[in-house]
């Protein structure tokens, strides 16, 4: 098994609210106009309290859209009043973009460690063993005084809220969170489990998972990626069994064939880049270019 890097161990900043589905957009909104979350005024722009101030700009961070509190390229992709691709986010295949950037950037780090390792080592789990999970981890790359089990519970309680429809739902707002629509965690009907709902998700968008693959390659630095690092970064990330991944390469190196290629000789299973590929034309070939 391999283990998985983190660069950082960063379990709180959500105030315990998971993140609902307008709340990118208007937080993109409060920092394009010039506000500061700092501000006691903050909680007067955004209509929520202080808590919750807190928790749209540490998920605006998380997943991409800002940083140093300053709109990214991709925020302006998405939500820019004029021309953002998918302002209210309308379209699943954001909903996955948004995902794997969670995943992927670790500004988050229970995200990477829930889909690239405890999904590696069991498809049904509670929340205890996830726990578990990431206490071993800790422990093995030597950051166990960086663990606090109140903390992580609340993180994994979150994690939850943000994938997993709520078993005693109490009001609408109980459906609101972000990323439910793409049915990645459901609840075991008899038991107080959960489990990867890998067979029944939501197909992920051929150009968002290009987009990870993409990202890989930028953060690998080599034009030159296994099959296996591709599986256990961008795969898994989208619940992707080794199967579903190795069809989504063949499919995407046949329309894409000027930029890379995918090859398996002798079980030596990878993709090689033969030309560099912009994220943005990615993006492009599924949103559509401005006119």
């Amino acid at each position: 098994m391999s283990i998985i890097k983190v660069k950082k161990y960063t379990f709180s900043g959500h105030e315990s609210f998971p993140c609902k589905t307008l709340w990118l957009k208007k937080g993109y909104d409060f920092v394009v106009a010039g506000n500061d979350f700092n501000s006691p005024e903050a909680v007067i722009g955004l209509g929520v309290g202080k808590n919750m101030v807190a928790s749209i700009r540490f998920w605006l961070r998380t997943f991409g859209v800002t940083e140093n509190d300053k709109p990214t390229e991709l925020a302006e992709y998405l939500f820019n009043d004029q021309n953002g691709k998918d302002k209210y986010l309308e379209d699943i295949a954001t909903l996955w973009l948004l995902h794997f950037n969670l995943v992927f950037s670790e500004e988050a780090t229970l995200y990477k460690m829930f889909f690239c390792g405890v999904q590696r080592e069991r498809t049904h789990f509670e929340r205890e063993q996830v726990l578990t999970y990431v206490k071993l981890r800790m422990v093995e790359a030597g950051k166990i005084t960086l663990f606090n089990p109140n903390t992580v519970k609340k993180d994994v309680a979150v994690l939850l809220q943000n994938y997993a429809l709520p078993r005693k739902p109490q009001s609408n707002e109980d459906f609101s969170s972000l990323l439910i629509d793409l049915d990645l965690i459901r609840q075991n009907s008899e038991s107080k489990g959960y489990y990867f709902n890998v067979d029944g998700k939501r197909k992920v968008t051929k150009e968002i998972f290009l987009y990870g693959l993409l990202k890989l390659k930028e953060q690998e630095g080599d034009n030159t990626i296994p099959f296996d690092t591709i599986q256990e970064r961008v795969g898994l990330a989208f619940c992707m069994q080794d199967f579903e991944t190795i069809e989504m390469l063949k499919q995407l190196a046949g329309e894409y064939c000027e930029y890379f290629a995918y090859s398996d000789v002798a079980g030596i299973k990878q993709v090689q880049f033969t030309k560099d590929l912009d994220v943005k034309q990615v993006l492009d070939n599924y949103y559509g270019k401005d006119i």
